[in-house]
């Protein structure tokens, strides 16, 4: 019987670097920063005032401006105003995803003429007529009943809650002219005197233009006021007219660094009837139906 061949075995040992440990460390290592940072905030607003406490709160709870539009103007003027702020401003349209609606808007800075329409509407829709908004001009009217005694410079009981709705129109504005004219008819003033129609004009002039002007949140807004005495008239129903403080806010046509301001746009070439905020307000007070297209 053949005697088996020893079986040779050659071990080879071969030394080499250790190996990477991978990159799993830093994720890991992210996250703990970041746990830590929050940890840091946390005692942080823990130690703070209560006032500090509420305004965190409130920024947290506040809808950004992206969710208060829809909210309060719908889709379709909404997006209208997304897509010209992608257009002309896309950054513009992050911002407004972060930025809670509690801070002062510009209205001459709602990109969309029908956005700042409706959003005037919601603040002055009750008191203010004829009003218009064009490329860089915003102007409305507010008649002198809701401001003045007939006749005299006297607040009405009123007179406050429409100026303050009117100083969150003003006072976040930049880099703009408003300029504020007090119309007064004759037929309104004791006698038709025209010197006492100029006193009362003046002096509901400087209450308007000082009311707005405490408010004014920029330097570059500048007030320009004038008193308008006007001869006795009827409107068209036959009723003498009254008095009123006429509003017109207007860009300045260049701003500080030297370029062109960014004006109010339209998504839609042509006028839409259904997109006149202002006419559908005033139908929806009125009762009317609305007609049926076919």
């Amino acid at each position: 019987m053949a005697e088996k061949e020893p079986v040779i075995v050659i071990k080879k040992i071969t030394i080499g670097a250790a190996a990477g440990h991978g990159g799993s460390w830093k994720v890991a290592f992210a996250d703990f920063m970041t746990a830590l940072m929050a940890f840091f905030l946390l005692m942080w607003l823990l130690n703070q005032t209560p006032e500090v406490k509420k305004n965190v709160s409130d920024y947290f709870s506040t809808p950004s401006v992206i969710e208060y539009n829809f909210q309060n103007f719908g889709a379709e003027l909404t997006l209208e105003k997304l897509f010209l702020d992608l257009i002309n401003e896309p950054l513009k349209v992050l911002q407004d995803f972060m930025q809670p609606m509690d801070y002062t808007p510009n209205f001459m800075k709602m990109g969309s003429q029908n956005i700042a329409k409706a959003a005037l509407m919601e603040q002055l829709g009750d008191y203010a007529s004829e009003m218009n908004v064009s490329g860089d001009t915003i102007e409305m009217e507010i008649p002198e009943r809701f401001l003045f005694q007939s006749g005299t410079a006297d607040p009405t009981p009123k007179f406050h809650e429409v100026i303050a709705r009117l100083q969150q129109v003003t006072m976040g504005l930049e880099d703009a002219n408003v300029y504020i004219d007090s119309k007064v008819y004759l037929n309104t003033i004791r006698n038709q005197d025209s010197g006492t129609a100029a006193r009362v004009a003046e002096k509901r002039l400087d209450l308007v233009v000082s009311q707005i002007d405490s408010k004014l949140e920029h330097n570059s807004v500048e007030l320009h006021g004038k008193k308008d005495v006007k001869p006795a008239a009827r409107a068209a129903d036959g009723r003498p007219k009254e008095g009123a403080i006429h509003i017109r806010i207007k860009q300045k046509d260049e701003l500080p660094d030297g370029t062109k301001p960014k004006k109010l746009d339209r998504m839609f070439g042509k006028d839409d009837d259904s997109m006149d905020v202002y006419s559908n307000f005033v139908n929806k007070l009125s009762h009317k139906p609305p007609t049926s297209k076919k």
